[in-house]
C-alpha cells in the first residue's frame, strides 16, 4: 500500500506537467508539410515540362527520381509501364493520390504519353 502511494506521488506531477506539450511539424526555415508537397509539386511540373516523347524509361527515372505509384502490365504483347508523379493538390488531407499526379506512360520503355490526373 506504501509502495503504491509512494508511486501515484511521484507519478502524478510529472504527468500533470505534460498535459501542455506542444509537437511542431515543420521545417527550420519555417516551410510546413504544406510547403513541402508544393515545393516538390513545382519541381515535379518543372522538370515534367522539360521532358519529350520517346524518351526512354531509363532516362525520365533518372532526372524525376521515385515514382509515387507506378504500373506495370501487358498489352497486346507490349510492356506498358505507368508512373504518377505528385504535380498539384486536390485534397488538404496530406496524402498523395493518383487524381493529384501527373502520369507518364512508357510502352517498350519508350515515353508515349503525358496525362495530368484529377
Amino acid at each position: 500500500m506504501k509502495n503504491t502511494l509512494l508511486a501515484l506521488i511521484v507519478i502524478a506531477p510529472l504527468t500533470l506537467g505534460l498535459t501542455g506539450c506542444v509537437i511542431a511539424v515543420g521545417g527550420e526555415d519555417g516551410h510546413s508539410i504544406s510547403g513541402d508537397f508544393e515545393d516538390r509539386e513545382y519541381k515535379n511540373r518543372k522538370k515534367i515540362a522539360g521532358i519529350q516523347l520517346n524518351t526512354a524509361f531509363a532516362d525520365v527515372s533518372r532526372e524525376m527520381g521515385v515514382a509515387d505509384f507506378t504500373e506495370t502490365y501487358l498489352q497486346d504483347g507490349k510492356t506498358v509501364n505507368v508512373v504518377y508523379y505528385r504535380t498539384h493538390r486536390l485534397h488538404k488531407d496530406g496524402l498523395t493520390t493518383k487524381d493529384e499526379c501527373t502520369k507518364l506512360v512508357f510502352v517498350n520503355n519508350s515515353l508515349t504519353a503525358i496525362e495530368q490526373a484529377g
